[in-house]
């Protein structure tokens, strides 16, 4: 049981999994430089002992007779590195006291050999196989055979000279070079371990929370599926619990109200039938008003909280034939709306309730203002339907209450003028349950603008706008 619960998957086995993998593959890949690197992976020169090996020859030849200096140059010269000695006023010694040298050349050369041969020299310059000084007579090195020679020279103390010649290039970079380069890796790959072990913990939370965003938007929706590491998974899980309460509130709720509302139709029709031995015509037209805008309110309420929207599946519909059958219902009606937008864009979701949704606020511009128009602007990633009117808008603290239920902005509640006031508020629970929301502004124009917004993973946005009272 121990041995299966190490190996589950948590975040701090992911962290370590990580880890683990970077530093394995670092090795590895420190591996590859080391083969295949070139000399950008060799050692430094002075790992190399080519500095010593030069400075050893040096006091040697400094040191014998200048008869012998020839022989012991020979003597000591090596297929990767040779050496030739010149006496004082030949000619190979006069070019190489006259020869241009770059100073960084020069400058280097000093730093990496002068604490190795002391005051054996009292000059030293080092230059490549590309100084004119190479090609001087006496001086046998094949610029075609040895490209990357590089050469030292130092002019002994009786101004004799005596030219080291490294042959093939055996080192790598210079330590400060080797420094940056390494720190310049070093610095690359913990950026690239980071980021990747980052992804590895940030991309199950972001799962996370993409879920629990959508589940807020529709309340319904399926379980959150219990993945990732273990601490995330108690976390998804107590989620669901704590969804799985939610809906089964919401549903009690529904089933207690739409009872209520049920109920009290059976009241209503028995106060309607004793209205009818009112002998007074006023007072049972008055009395008869009242139980059918009580009728009203509660077929509005049982509309509501059947939750037609919830049921209704998803399906890929026409929007644009949506609206253009609500602007013919309308024009069955004689009222004129005008369309503009495509004549045909294809979405998903629940086509008869957004169709609800919109015919209820085109209603509500008609009552309240003018007959509105209807756009739509299709965009890569969203639905735009614009219906607005010319009326005279609403008032601005009105507008944060238009969705509360039974709330009007005419308070007579006159049933020749409106509903009871859950038109609108149907209307949202319709839209978020697409994971969507409605806005209500005043436009800058004139009239009253509703934006009903659908965000969902088929990237449905719709916009209306209408006038309310």
């Amino acid at each position: 049981m121990k041995r299966r619960l190490w190996f589950e998957d948590t975040i701090t086995l992911r962290l370590v999994t990580t880890v683990a993998l970077a530093a394995a593959t670092t090795i590895g890949f420190l591996q590859l430089f080391f083969m295949f690197g070139g000399y950008w992976a060799a050692p430094n020169i002075e790992q190399t002992g080519l500095l010593q090996e030069v400075a050893t020859v040096s006091r040697v030849i400094s040191a014998a007779p200048q008869f012998d200096r020839v022989k012991l140059s020979n003597a000591a010269s090596t297929e990767r590195l040779t050496f030739e000695w010149f006496e004082t006023g030949s000619n190979t010694a006069k070019a190489l006291e006259t020869a241009n040298y770059k100073p960084s050349e020069v400058q280097s050369g000093e730093q990496l050999i002068s604490s190795f041969i002391g005051n054996t020299a009292r000059r030293l310059d080092a230059f490549s196989i590309e100084n004119p000084v190479s090609a001087a007579e006496g001086i046998r090195v094949d610029k075609r055979k040895y490209p990357n020679a590089t050469f030292l020279a130092l002019q002994l103390q009786d101004g004799s000279w005596l030219l080291c010649s490294a042959l093939v290039r055996s080192w790598g970079f210079y330590a400060r070079e080797r420094l940056l380069l390494e720190l310049t890796i070093l610095v690359s790959w913990i950026i690239a371990v980071s980021l990747i072990a980052s992804r590895q913990l940030s991309h199950p939370i972001e799962k996370l929370a993409k879920d629990v965003g959508r589940y807020g938007a529709k309340p319904y929706t399926a379980p959150i599926p219990e993945t990732g590491p273990r601490q995330l998974r108690l976390v998804v899980r107590t989620i669901n619990a704590m969804q799985a309460q939610i809906q089964k509130f919401i549903a009690d709720r529904t089933t207690m109200l739409a009872a209520i509302s049920h109920d009290l139709r059976t009241p209503l029709t028995r106060i309607r039938l004793r209205g009818e031995f009112i002998e007074d015509p006023e007072q049972q037209a008055k009395l008869f008003r009242d139980v059918d805008e009580m009728q009203a309110m509660i077929d509005g309420a049982l509309s509501f909280f059947r939750d037609d929207a919830i049921s209704e599946n998803i399906t890929t519909f026409d929007l644009p034939g949506i609206l253009h059958t609500i602007v013919n219902d309308f024009a069955d009606q004689n009222i004129s709306i005008n369309y503009i937008g495509p004549v045909r864009a294809t979405c998903q979701g629940r086509p008869f309730a957004l169709k609800r949704v919109f015919t209820n606020l085109v209603e509500n511009a008609i009552k309240y203002a003018t007959p509105p128009t209807i756009e739509l602007i299709c965009t890569k990633e969203r639905y735009i339907v614009s219906i607005r009117d010319k009326g005279p808008g609403i008032p601005e603290s009105a507008i944060e209450r238009i969705f509360e239920p039974y709330f009007r902005v005419d308070k007579s509640r006159n049933r020749e003028t409106g509903g009871v006031g859950l038109g609108l508020t149907s209307a949202l629970s319709i839209v978020q349950a697409h994971g969507g929301s409605i806005d209500v502004c005043n436009h800058f124009e004139g009239g009253l603008e509703v934006r009903v917004s659908l965000l969902n993973q088929n990237s449905i946005f719709l916009s209306t706008s209408n006038n309310f009272k």
